[in-house]
């Protein structure tokens, strides 16, 4: 399956090669690493990485709720490193929002992540099909 990635703005190209594979996973319940030994898809440019690293870039689904404008484009390539935060101003800056205005984004349809917590540690955590899905609004929803 071709998809074609839009992320320009929230997956800047990364020229150097680190190895994630010694980091601690976090204190999931469960061990993720089923998910994360699925070979890249043919085709991809930049994917040369070694079969026991971790991918550097996570496929995040946005899904708007509520009166909430919509993305046109719904999946996104995130660096694991990213924050919640910086994704909420990323979207507030694509959506066009007042900096006034507040959005929320939410894991499962239930909880909020802190705003300092990490897109990769989400993902390990509550991560499935090799996608994360955060929901995102401009009103409280969940949680």
């Amino acid at each position: 399956m071709a998809e074609v990635e839009e992320q320009p703005v929230l997956a800047s190209p990364q020229s150097e090669e680190r190895s994630e594979a010694g980091e601690e996973a976090p204190d999931c319940g469960a061990a993720a690493g089923a998910a994360d030994a699925v070979p890249p898809p043919a085709g991809s440019p930049g994917t040369e990485e070694a079969p026991g690293d971790m991918k550097k870039k996570i496929d995040v689904l946005l899904k708007a709720v509520g009166d909430t404008p919509i993305m046109k484009t719904k999946k996104w390539a995130v660096e694991r490193t990213r924050t919640i935060q910086s994704l909420v101003d990323f979207i507030k800056k694509f959506l066009k929002l007042m900096a006034s205005e507040q959005l929320f984004i939410y894991v499962n349809q239930s909880f909020a992540p802190s705003p300092d917590q990490e897109v990769g540690t989400l993902y390990e955590c509550f991560g499935s099909d090799g996608k994360l899905v955060l929901h995102y609004c401009k009103s409280q929803a969940w949680g």
